[in-house]
């Protein structure tokens, strides 16, 4: 409900306006969740973290709602976020193992991912169905399909314990694989398409990048308290592999966060990106 209000009263504005106040929105709704339901704690991070996920998410619902295309957005990608979200709430929706310990863990965390999952699967069915016309289908050809294998298969080698039982801990471990590279089917589209990027389809990006940061604070702090079955006697390897999930997301966007974060210097919040012609600039 909140991310639809938000998009409503976002659409009323006009760019770069409504950048500013989606991020207003979200942030401030963040900002209530630590502070009236999480008490402060640390470990609302993570919430927090979840939260920015679900505002990239809803600048992409509002890009589709205000050009009436979905032209420039990945398919393959939602449908990584989409893995990565279930499998993620197949865990956190009835165990405990992967939740923060303050009182935002109890039901906010797990509502605001339903909330994203909704909002994908949204995306997902104006993509392949309402406005397949505008959907750039031949040039979205990333192998979405063996990443999830990939890491399903990584996760099962790799994962932790806290949830006791190997087969979720197993998808919780897919779902945090598969969000970590989940954007490279739509930096892959956006390569094949020119290297133009819609700036609400940037934001989105950029959304996902703070989500994944904030995240990757929290299991540094956390890391001490990250338990598994050691591979090799004596070393946690599963903290290593989250933490180093976490990187590898941040890696990948890091030539975008360069330009990015160099357009939205020289021309605001409404900038469009053109990451071919701004490398030989």
């Amino acid at each position: 409900m909140f991310a639809n209000h938000a998009m409503q009263l976002i659409s009323k504005k006009s760019p770069p306006n409504k950048v500013m106040v989606a991020y207003g929105l979200f942030s401030a709704a963040a900002l209530v969740v630590y502070h009236f339901v999480a008490s402060g704690e640390f470990s609302a991070i993570l919430t927090l973290a979840v939260i920015f996920q679900c505002l990239g998410f809803a600048l992409l619902s509002l890009q589709v709602l205000l050009t009436g295309s979905t032209a420039g957005i990945s398919a393959r990608a939602l449908a990584l976020d989409a893995w990565s979200l279930c499998f993620r709430l197949s865990s956190t929706l009835w165990l405990h193992g992967y939740l923060p310990v303050d009182a935002s863990g109890d039901f906010v965390f797990q509502a605001v991912d339903v909330i994203s999952l909704v909002l994908v699967f949204w995306l997902l069915h104006s993509l392949l169905f309402e406005k397949r016309r505008s959907y750039q289908e031949e040039q979205d050809t990333f192998p979405a399909t063996p990443v999830v294998v990939s890491c399903l298969i990584l996760a099962g080698l790799f994962h932790a314990d806290m949830n006791a039982r190997p087969v979720f801990d197993t998808l919780w471990m897919a779902g945090l694989f598969i969000s970590a590279v989940a954007v490279l089917p739509q930096l892959w589209l956006i390569s094949n398409t020119g290297g133009k990027v819609e700036p609400l389809t940037s934001h989105y990006i950029a959304a996902m990048a703070i989500s994944r940061a904030l995240s990757g604070i929290f299991i540094w702090h956390a890391r001490f308290d990250i338990t598994c079955e050691p591979l090799v006697e004596g070393y946690n390897h599963a903290i290593w592999v989250i933490l180093g999930a976490h990187v590898l997301h941040l890696l990948l966007l890091g030539d975008f966060g360069y330009y990015y974060v160099k357009a939205i210097m020289k021309q605001g919040l409404g900038s469009q990106l053109e990451l071919i012609q701004d490398c030989y600039v």
